[in-house]
């Protein structure tokens, strides 16, 4: 963890003064721990004599100088798309079962070493801030050591301090007032001990309660939290299966808790977990290959916010669009309520039960009519409001049609175009049995896979334009004519993307496989030149959407994942 290896203030000073930016990232109030510069903390951290808290502030810069060294050691160039081997690290993990408790006692370990703790003092720290060592140790600088453990349940107690009675004496329990052997009966940190009877039931009603990752102490008041090593003791000498279920617990809770790891949410579940190292809104591939939003585990769905996919996907799903559509084209008969349809021009309408109504007002009226009257029954007075809510009830209906119908229409050619990977590779081996001039087709499967990507944004730029001009979610945001700006310069811009996107598709479907070495060296320039161009025009929509559109909000607040040339990473 620590990169600074000087001995003394001198020889540090000189290094760190040769890397300025380090310098500037280290610069931490120290005032109060009685260091007079950030430079003694590191002296003290690797010559000894330093304290629980100046250590955690050593170990916090070191990590804070790794992460700055790692990103400006060798700066990282833009990533080439067309080219083989150009990659750029992405910090994101695969988490199988078998490494899920590894990587889980390492950070359990990372605390101990830090503070001086036991095991289980450590897990209910992490548990407590969802796993985030880093937030551990700043809030021990902020609120020091005392206030931090009391806020956990973490009670430091030097076990010499507890004075139990000798092996051989009965002691009365507090909690059933029996009278027990002392060997019947177990302390915890908090100094608090009772017969292991009472401590069992307790921590059966908890572990059954779902009550396991942090259990309290029995004593009135107590806030510590019991060790699990002791209720792990006592529970499996009276429910084996049990034991296991709490164990179970603490290891699931290192995905449920933290929140830079998550389950995958393949269904049927692979039993993998994605874990990721920096800002937790973006989009991640699973080994098993499902791509998702890992903020909120549905599917992959930027340029669209969270809250936008879940409307979306609700609107979708269930008829209110049908509903819509009924009212709009159909009127209820005064008598059964049923939607009738009107299935000719004249005004006068008979429903299937007998009874005849004015279309034009919805009243009941009697058969006979003539061409200006029916039986019965006079309109009256226009009824505005009733004709504005059935004008707004279509208006939103066509314009929800709309959308959906381009969304949808480029869904269906990315599940088309998924198979397009299996032709291409066919048609590369019949080259290369062929024993065509052209050995390298990295550049079409770049092609294919900036496709890909590209149909899948696209397709998700119409929910995106649903909410961002309408009034469903943003109403008070924009006025109607910023709106109108703002909607037709977005437009533009997803019209350019569309057409280059629709370019690429075209030119991957060419039969390729039958043109001689001119004609292939020609395609290769089209795809290549359309990739880059595609690439580049969906890096401006994204700048466009995020601080154009979503920046400029007052109300609220609407974060997407951030823009990858290389697409949703897949975890490794």
């Amino acid at each position: 963890m620590r990169i600074a290896c000087c001995t003394n203030s001198e020889t540090l000073q000189e290094y760190l003064q040769g890397n300025p930016l380090w310098l500037q990232y280290i610069k931490v109030p120290l005032v109060t721990l009685g260091y007079e510069s950030s430079y003694d903390v590191f002296v003290k951290a690797h010559g000894g004599g330093l304290s629980g808290q100046a250590q955690a502030i050593s170990l916090g810069i070191s990590r804070a100088l790794l992460k700055v060294s790692e990103s400006h050691r060798s700066p990282l160039k833009r990533e080439g798309l067309l080219t083989r081997d150009s990659r750029v690290v992405e910090r994101k993990k695969v988490i199988t079962k078998e490494s899920l408790l590894a990587a889980q006692r390492d950070d359990i370990h990372t605390v101990m070493e830090l503070l001086s703790l036991e095991e289980h003092q450590a897990r209910s720290l992490l548990i407590h801030h969802r796993w985030d060592v880093d937030r551990v140790l700043q809030l021990l600088i902020e609120k020091g050591r005392d206030k931090l453990y009391a806020e956990v349940g973490v009670t430091i107690i030097d076990h010499d301090d507890i004075i139990l009675p000798e092996l051989s004496s009965m002691i009365e329990c507090n909690i059933c007032f029996d009278n027990v052997s002392a060997s019947e009966v177990t302390a915890m940190d908090c100094g608090h001990f009772f017969c292991n009877s009472c401590w069992t039931q307790h921590f059966i009603v908890k572990i059954n309660e779902g009550q396991s990752r942090r259990i309290r102490c029995m004593a009135p008041q107590c806030n510590a939290v019991c060790d699990d090593v002791k209720i792990r003791h006592l529970v499996s000498m009276h429910n084996p299966n049990l034991a296991e279920k709490f164990d179970r617990f603490l290891f699931e809770s290192y995905i449920e808790d933290n929140k830079r790891v998550k389950w995958c949410p393949s269904v049927p579940h692979c039993g993998n977990a994605i874990r990721v190292q920096d800002d937790e809104l973006c989009e991640v591939e699973c080994a098993c290959g499902i791509q998702f939003c890992f903020s909120c585990l549905s599917e992959a769905h930027s340029p669209c916010s969270c809250i936008m996919w879940e409307l979306w996907s609700k609107k979708c799903e269930d008829e209110s669009e049908t509903v819509n559509w009924i009212t709009v084209h159909t009127k209820p008969c005064p008598k059964c309520h049923k939607p009738i349809e009107k299935n000719g021009g004249c005004n006068l309408v008979c429903c299937v039960c007998g009874q005849a109504f004015c279309w034009l007002c919805g009243g009941a009226t009697g058969r006979e009519h003539t061409w200006t009257t029916i039986v019965n029954h006079s309109c009256g007075r226009y009824k505005e409001d009733h004709f504005k809510k059935t004008g707004r009830a279509k208006r939103d209906l066509e314009r929800y049609v709309h959308y959906y119908n381009r969304y949808k229409a480029h869904l269906d050619s990315f599940k088309l175009e998924s198979d397009l990977k299996e032709v291409i590779n066919g048609k590369i081996s019949t080259l290369e049995e062929r024993d065509s001039k052209s050995k390298d087709f990295t550049w079409i499967m770049n092609g294919l896979h900036i496709l890909f990507r590209s149909r899948r944004i696209l397709s998700a730029t119409y929910p995106f334009a649903y909410y961002m001009f309408g009034d469903e979610l943003l109403k008070d945001e924009m006025k109607d004519k910023e709106k109108e700006i703002k909607k037709n310069l977005f437009e533009n811009q997803q019209q350019q993307f569309e057409g280059n996107v629709e370019k690429l598709s075209l030119f991957l479907g060419e039969e390729f496989e039958l043109y001689n070495d001119n004609e292939i060296l020609d395609l290769r320039m089209r795809i290549i030149a359309v990739s880059v161009s595609t690439d580049n025009l969906c890096r401006n929509l994204y700048d466009h959407i995020e601080n154009d559109l979503l920046g400029s909000l007052t109300w609220t607040v609407h974060r997407i994942a951030p823009y990858k040339s290389r697409g949703v990473l897949r975890s490794s």
